[in-house]
C-alpha cells in the first residue's frame, strides 16, 4: 500500500474582487462585469523531515501575494484572438468589434492568457505559485492544484503534475 499526502489552503483572505469579460462561441463577447473570486490551493507530495508536505503558512502567504495582485483590478487577456488590448503609458484601450473600453493603466492586470475564464485564471495562478515555490522555497510539489471559484458552486481547477 502506498501513502499519498496533500495539504489544502482556502481562506476568506484568498479572495480577489475583479472585473472581466470573455469572448465565447467564437464571435460573442460578454458585458463587462465582476466577481468576488476565491482561490483554493492543494499541494501533493512526500512528507519532509518535519513530517509535512509543505508549510501551511508559507503556502497561504505565497498564494495571497498572487491573488492580491488581481484584487480590485480589471483582468485583461492579452492573447485573445477576438479582443485587442493596447497598453499605453497611462491607459489601456480594449477593442472588440465596434466596442471600445478605456481603463486607467494602474487599474489593469494584463494577463498572458487567451481569455479571463476561471479555468485560465486557475492555470495562471498555478504557474505563478509554482515559480514562487521553486524560487523562494526550492520546492517542487508532485501535484499542484489551484481552484478558482467565481461564484458559489461555480469553480474551475487547474492541476500541474511534476514529471
Amino acid at each position: 500500500m502506498t501513502e499519498r499526502f496533500k495539504v489544502r489552503v482556502t481562506k476568506d483572505h484568498l479572495v480577489f474582487c475583479s472585473g472581466h469579460f470573455i469572448s465565447y462561441e467564437g464571435d460573442k463577447c460578454e458585458r463587462l462585469h465582476g466577481h468576488n473570486y476565491r482561490a483554493a490551493v492543494e499541494v501533493e507530495g512526500a512528507l519532509d523531515e518535519n513530517y509535512y508536505v509543505f508549510d501551511f503558512i508559507a503556502l497561504k502567504h505565497r498564494t495571497k501575494a498572487i491573488t492580491d495582485e488581481l484584487d480590485h483590478r480589471m483582468l485583461l487577456a492579452t492573447r485573445n484572438p477576438h479582443i485587442r488590448v493596447e497598453e499605453g503609458l497611462r491607459s489601456v484601450r480594449v477593442h472588440y468589434r465596434d466596442r471600445e473600453w478605456v481603463f486607467p493603466r494602474e487599474d489593469c492586470v494584463l494577463l498572458p492568457i487567451e481569455n479571463t475564464t476561471a479555468e485560465l485564471l486557475a492555470r495562471w495562478i498555478a504557474g505563478r505559485l509554482l515559480e514562487e515555490l521553486q524560487r523562494q522555497h526550492n520546492y517542487r510539489p508532485a501535484v499542484l492544484r489551484v481552484e478558482v471559484e467565481e461564484n458559489v458552486g461555480q469553480s474551475a481547477t487547474c492541476e500541474l503534475k511534476n514529471g
